[in-house]
């Protein structure tokens, strides 16, 4: 029997703009963008020129001080710009694809006859390895370290968020040898959390063909689906301890690499927002670094100024309406930007059609009668204070760790209080929510991100 964990703390944000569970025609793109600073602790180093051709699979870039772990190509082409900013800081590496999209052959491999050395060093090679993140500190893995457990959130509790049940659908095959790796990779478990009462995701043959798997249900608001709020609730990062996440759809990239023999990094995208165009709210299969011209052109709301946002709306980067999708990134969520919006009196208006935390408006009234989904824009709607300690954080926040305090001590350096306060569980989507509630305004997921920054370099 499935373990259930329920959650009592979070918040849902009843945004408008949900995609259908329809999939639309592949987004194809000229430009595919590469950015190493989606790779957090990925020093890079790059090992192309300008004029390259590159197949799909080709590395890029490496890791200076992991030379193993590897950034390549989506796509095959030609590599036409190396930018870079202050400091000869590498920004991004653009690459104009061809018609053939030939790829590297990797050659075709089963699980159970590879040891996990040559399964990590395969992954690291084709630029997968990259795509793992390790607890502490919300980095890039390191290809030497055996993690304790490794962690999938099968779900995704962020506004608006796919629905991974839906995306998984004909990719069960690639999703369950995706697994069978990672299960050689880790010295103990992995937990796959799934939401409680939805079936979509688990194959009936995953527990019985792989010994080590754990699926946990979790039940609540968000940010149940973040995967550091389940490793809270199910087996804790202690000091010392490692541990790596990874998100369903690289589940998928890497079992259809070793099935497959090629690196095919098509992900099903959703495009969602309440500047969307109903009928176009649906998932499109994309490569990390297309551009997203060809996806909302005529698309979303005409004649007044938006914001598009590569990831959801609490931890998404913005980017231009001809920008480029993020590595990681499911979906891309377009919203109005609010500069035209001029409110008489503000706050002090009754505005029933607005949403508030703290019910200051009355249409929670509304919501709860009718499940109303409102129309947000990308507005503060208040200016930075100082940190006031209102507990509003907690609120909305179910790990067992004490955020506000937690957050003091990473703005004080202060290395012993940030361990006991739990700083090697965290990463700064966990946070996202706090900061939405913040009546201080604090770009709360920044200062955790510096703070997770400093204290490596500090352990290192």
């Amino acid at each position: 029997m499935t373990q259930i964990i329920k959650l009592k703390r979070g918040l849902d944000i009843p945004l408008k703009g949900m995609p259908r569970e329809v999939t639309k025609h592949t987004i194809r793109s000229s430009y595919y963008t590469l950015f190493p600073d989606d790779y957090t602790g990925f020093t890079p180093k790059v090992v192309v020129k300008q004029g390259d051709e590159v197949l799909t699979g080709n590395p890029v870039m490496y890791d200076k001080n992991h030379p193993e772990l590897k950034i390549v190509s989506p796509v095959s082409g030609v590599v036409t710009a190396i930018n870079r900013g202050e400091k000869r800081k590498l920004q991004s590496i653009v690459i104009l694809a061809d018609a053939k999209n030939e790829p590297v052959d990797f050659g075709r491999k089963k699980i159970n006859d590879l040891s996990p050395e040559t399964i990590k060093s395969a992954l690291a090679d084709a630029g997968i390895l990259a795509l793992f993140r390790q607890r502490p500190y919300d980095r890039i893995v390191h290809p030497a370290d055996t993690p304790r457990d490794i962690f999938i959130s099968g779900f995704s509790s962020a506004p608006l968020a796919p629905g991974f049940d839906y995306i998984l659908k004909g990719h069960e095959a690639d999703f369950q040898t995706g697994l069978e790796a990672l299960a050689m990779l880790t010295s103990g478990n992995v937990y796959l959390g799934v939401r409680a009462g939805r079936k979509g995701i688990v194959p009936d043959t995953l527990t019985t063909r792989i010994g080590n798997l754990q699926i946990v249900a979790f039940e609540g608001a968000h940010p149940t689906g973040n995967v550091g709020v389940q490793i809270n609730r199910m087996k804790p990062v202690n000091k010392g301890e490692i541990v790596w996440t990874v998100q369903p759809q690289d589940v998928i990239i890497t079992g259809r690499f070793f099935n497959k023999g090629v690196v095919d990094m098509t992900r099903l995208v959703a495009l969602t927002g309440s500047e969307v165009n109903e009928c176009d709210r649906a998932y499109y299969p994309m490569l990390p670094g297309a551009s997203i011209e060809k996806l909302v052109k005529s698309s979303v709301t005409e004649h007044i100024a938006l914001r598009y946002i590569s990831g959801n709306v609490l931890t998404g980067k913005r980017i231009a309406s001809d920008g480029s999708l993020h590595a990681g990134d499911n979906q891309v969520t377009v919203i109005p930007e609010g500069d035209e919006t001029h409110e008489v009196l503000g706050w002090a208006m009754p505005r029933p059609g607005q949403f508030s935390v703290s019910r200051t408006y009355p249409a929670f009234l509304l919501e709860r009668l009718t499940k109303k989904k409102y129309e947000m824009d990308a507005r503060i709607k208040g200016g930075r204070r100082a940190m006031i300690m209102s507990n509003e954080w907690e609120k909305v926040f179910p790990m067992d760790i004490l955020p506000e305090f937690l957050v003091r001590a990473i703005l004080a350096q202060d290395i012993d209080k940030m361990e006991n306060l739990g700083i090697y569980e965290v990463a700064p989507e966990d946070f996202a929510l706090c900061e939405f509630v913040d009546t201080s305004k604090m770009e709360l997921q920044k200062i955790v991100r510096e703070g997770l920054d400093w204290f490596y370099k500090e352990m290192s």
